[in-house]
């Protein structure tokens, strides 16, 4: 091999990820060297505690508690550190150097993107990012270069694979929410505090990047409508299987057109029914698995692990041979395309199906009444399913109701219309359809 000179990379976090990351460059450095034509050299590992309990043995000479002298020695970073502070003000550091900067920091991205990639770009520095969605799963670089010349309409599937993994134990082994959380804690899956997972937020921030990407357009956090999976019951899950769909906790984005022609963004996470036919449903445990629709490509599916250390760093070493590269080139980092700038639309603006489940008076006239909310709301029934309830002192029946698509907003109001409704019981359940 011609060495071209020595890159020097700096680690900052020895997680499960940055432990990983650690060790992989120090036995496979020469090799990813002679890809690139340069030596990689590891540096240093910034830590929070030099005598934490890691899962891979660390050379004690790298460790060091000092982020900042290390950020400003170094020509690539690694951040892995996670949350908002100090990763956002070690990142702006090392760009501000001359730096690039390799993160799987799908929060900070979230929250603090745009100002990331500019200061990358106002020195001619690049911030790489595939570990920051989908783990080993290559979805960024695609959305990112490959797609970048196509028109993307649509992004949906599952991103979260804590979630995945909890809802396919309550499908595929009958188990309760309580007993798969608890598998996924032993396992890994889930931290000590799921709220992140379960409800939504970890994809919500990932649904926020890759919208960014595929249109072009700024998509901050609070942009995203975001329901967890604190509603779905064994009860929704058998429901949904004996009529022929899998609950997944979906994240979706794409373009969407307004009454009034207006075009822009909807961004979105929730759990939704998916036919059993659908590839999705065939997503088990905790992979994701991400579908791409362009007008040019046409579908695209990515699918693999969507977690785990060493996955995620498999992520981060090809960021770190891009950004090797791009050292030996020369010339100034790739910026971020965000001159469409289209609006972002609300929840209430995107086209879906529902399914829901009431629970009604069993009396003659009842689904009159009902499909007359329908008509004034303006929304269409498409199936109607009518059991009657056991055991019941008053006389009542489930009906499981399925609509055509229509608007978001139509939809929540004749959900709405019909909990006010005097023969309307209970709305038992509202899951939105996808992929059908």
């Amino acid at each position: 091999m011609i060495e071209y000179r020595t890159l020097r990379i700096a680690l900052l976090g020895a997680g499960t990820v940055g432990a990983q990351v650690a060790k992989l460059l120090l036995e496979g450095g020469d090799e990813l060297g002679a890809r690139v034509g340069a030596r990689l050299e590891l540096v240093g590992i910034a830590v929070r505690d030099l005598d934490a309990k890691r899962t891979v043995d660390l050379p004690r000479e790298l460790l060091t508690t000092d982020a900042e002298r290390l950020v400003l020695g170094a020509d690539i970073v690694v951040e892995l550190l996670g949350g908002i502070e100090p990763a956002k003000t070690l990142i702006l550091k090392a760009l501000n150097s001359g730096a690039d900067v390799i993160t799987g920091n799908k929060a900070l991205l979230a929250e603090h993107g745009p100002e990331l990639f500019d200061a990358a770009e106002q020195v001619g520095a690049q911030l790489y990012y595939e570990a920051a969605v989908g783990a080993a799963i290559p979805i960024i670089r695609p959305l990112r270069e490959s797609l970048a010349g196509d028109r993307i309409q649509r992004i949906f599937g599952i991103v979260n694979g804590s979630t995945n993994f909890i809802l396919d134990r309550m499908t595929e082994h009958g188990a309760t929410k309580d007993e798969a959380m608890k598998l996924a804690f032993e396992l890994g899956y889930l931290e000590a505090d799921p709220t992140l997972d379960v409800d939504g937020y970890d994809a919500a921030q990932k649904v926020a990047i890759l919208a960014g990407l595929a249109f072009h357009t700024a998509v901050p956090l609070s942009a995203v409508y975001r329901e967890g999976i604190g509603d779905v019951t064994p009860e929704v899950v058998e429901r949904a299987r004996s009529l022929g769909y899998v609950v997944k906790l979906l994240g979706i984005c794409e373009r969407v057109t307004t009454a009034d022609g207006l075009e822009g963004v909807s961004a979105r996470v929730y759990p939704a029914l998916v036919p059993q036919q659908h590839p999705l449903t065939a997503v088990h445990g905790g992979n994701n698995a991400v579908f791409v629709q362009a007008e040019a490509a046409g579908d695209l599916m990515f699918y693999g692990a969507g977690a785990g250390g060493l996955q995620t760093a498999s992520a981060v070493l090809g960021d770190v041979v891009s950004a090797a590269r791009r050292h030996i080139a020369g010339g100034p980092g790739v910026g971020e395309s965000t001159h469409a700038k289209l609006p972002l639309l609300g929840i209430e603006s995107a086209r879906t199906r529902y399914l829901i489940t009431l629970r009604v008076a069993d009396e003659p006239g009842v689904l009159a009444t009902i499909a007359s909310i329908f008509a004034e709301q303006g929304t269409s029934i498409e199936t109607v399913q009518q059991t009657a309830a056991a055991g019941a002192d008053a006389p009542t029946a489930s009906l499981v109701i399925g609509t055509h698509h229509a608007l978001e907003a139509a939809l929540a109001a004749t959900v709405e219309a019909l909990r006010a409704s005097s023969v309307v019981t209970d709305v038992a359940s509202v899951l939105r359809i996808e992929g059908a």
